[in-house]
């Protein structure tokens, strides 16, 4: 493997490119805090271990949701499907009015209260377990609580900075 430079020298665009090659999925983490929905379109979402069944995602540090969903220690995954890319521009907005911005797309509540999108291809729950240090983000880590799916829908794929589908 050829390993390049050391860090200090790498450029923070092409290292953006260069990852922005691996394609990932696209889902909205949510959380609920003293009765106020939080959301966070992520694509650093992880299968993490079987034994126990742990997940994570990483959250921006300066971002509302990450406070929110460190305190609240539970949150809910949506797997989103192509029809749904609206949803992920709007849950990676930064700075929207957090009243009622769930209203537009149908939702439901998962059995630890946190809102899931009901058109989501996977949906999950999670109670954190462990918050690492990561630069700029936090890697949350949680044990699953709970699970749900949906049959064929087409995945939202996220590749070289541009939305795509299978």
């Amino acid at each position: 493997m050829h390993h390049g430079s050391t860090e200090q020298h790498v450029d923070r665009d092409i290292y953006r490119k260069v990852v922005g090659r691996f394609a990932t999925g696209v889902a909205i983490v949510t959380t609920r805090l003293d009765g106020i929905d939080h959301a966070m379109t992520v694509n650093s979402f992880t299968s993490v271990s079987l034994d126990p069944l742990l997940v994570l995602f990483c959250a921006e540090k300066v971002a509302r949701f990450h406070d929110a969903v460190v305190e609240a220690g539970v949150w809910g995954v949506s797997v989103l499907p192509a029809s749904m890319e609206d949803a992920s521009r709007f849950f990676a907005h930064r700075g929207r009015e957090l009243d009622g911005q769930l209203e537009r797309w149908t939702h439901h509540r998962g059995e630890s209260g946190v809102a899931l999108f009901t058109d989501a291809v996977a949906t999950l729950e999670a109670r954190t377990t462990s918050v690492h240090e990561g630069g700029d983000h936090s890697i949350v880590v949680g044990g699953v609580t709970a699970l749900g799916a949906r049959a064929d829908d087409r995945p939202l794929l996220y590749h070289q900075g541009r939305y795509k589908t299978l």
